[in-house]
């Protein structure tokens, strides 16, 4: 039968994921559903090195098509709505990497969309991916409120609710909501709430790849984000200090973005020569492949910062330069 690859890198390298048969047996049943979420987790493994981009959108996209191709030859009831989950991962994924890419508008429609197939599906985990993601989405849309309602809904999935794990990361979203809303208590406690929460968690039980990113070490890195914008920057570079010493190095983009907090909480504390030299790893960071939309964004709020902080700084007036190179290279 004839294969189907999922993804052509747009740096010209191929990544061959899980490719399905085109021509589908007259019913579908479990090894189809354990294959096409293989796929996901290939897709995750990409996006945790190179960040969001578009040929993975259109990868998650095939196999989300894919999913629901398939559902309509499930064997089962119990098989078709394994495949809507399915389908709303894939379409879930593919909203991530426009989140990630800076594509807003894209974005949030994929996110309806992948909300309705986790409605379908009847998957507390995928709805609360989902609502993790639309806080996500109204964070870089500067709709702070929106953004608290959004992690309230996230806490309130019935796996948020079941597991500790996840009920941290739904703390942690809601704690960077209140301190870009300047809620200082409720902000510091929705920390409280996430790191008790982590506590909790069962650190052994497998989960979907798509949450291998959170634990102690992503906690650490929303910790520096929320105490950089509630004004502890001198917290906030203790806590990317802790986040760069346990991200593992698989997570490239993760490391960048955790470089880039580092660089601004440094800044805060007007140690401009020391947060030039650390922002400018970030750069390295990411060598070999475009600069993922977030992380161009965060480096053009240090950059503004830098220029307003110390606008006649030699070191600043070079990273400029640097900045500047990079940002027309890539």
């Amino acid at each position: 039968m004839d294969r189907r690859n999922f993804l052509t890198a747009t740096t010209g390298a191929t990544a061959s994921v899980v490719a399905p048969f085109v021509g589908a047996p007259p019913q579908v049943g479990t090894s189809d559903v354990i294959r096409l979420r293989s796929g996901l987790d290939t897709l995750m493994a990409l996006d945790r090195n190179r960040g969001g981009h578009e040929g993975l959108e259109r990868a998650a996209l095939a196999g989300a098509t894919e999913a629901l191709e398939k559902q309509k030859l499930g064997a089962t009831q119990r098989i078709r709505q394994r495949l809507f989950s399915v389908s709303a991962d894939y379409t879930a994924t593919a909203a991530w990497s426009a989140i990630d890419a800076r594509q807003i508008d894209r974005a949030s429609q994929l996110l309806g969309r992948a909300l309705y197939l986790a409605g379908m599906a009847k998957d507390p985990v995928a709805e609360m991916r989902v609502w993790n993601s639309y806080a996500m989405l109204a964070h870089h849309r500067d709709e702070y409120a929106e953004a608290v309602d959004a992690a309230y809904a996230a806490q309130g999935t019935a796996i948020a609710r079941r597991e500790p794990l996840y009920s941290s990361l739904a703390h942690a979203r809601t704690a960077i909501g209140h301190s870009n809303l300047g809620n200082r208590q409720a902000a510091v406690r929705s920390l409280g709430h996430a790191q008790e929460a982590l506590g909790k968690a069962e650190t052994a039980e497998p989960r979907p790849s798509w949450i291998a990113f959170y634990g102690l070490s992503e906690l650490m890195a929303i910790t520096a984000i929320v105490r950089d914008r509630i004004g502890d920057s001198a917290e906030a570079e203790a806590a990317s200090h802790k986040a760069l010493g346990t991200i593992p190095k698989a997570f490239r983009r993760n490391r960048a973005l955790a470089t880039a907090r580092l660089a601004l909480a440094q800044l805060h504390q007007r140690d401009v020569d020391q947060a030039c030299t650390t922002a400018s790893t970030a750069f390295k960071l990411m060598a070999g492949h475009p600069i993922p939309g977030r992380i161009r964004s965060l480096l053009g709020d240090y950059y503004r910062d830098l220029i307003t902080l110390a606008p006649d700084a030699t070191i600043a007036r070079e990273w400029g330069d640097r900045y500047r190179s990079e940002w027309s290279r890539l």
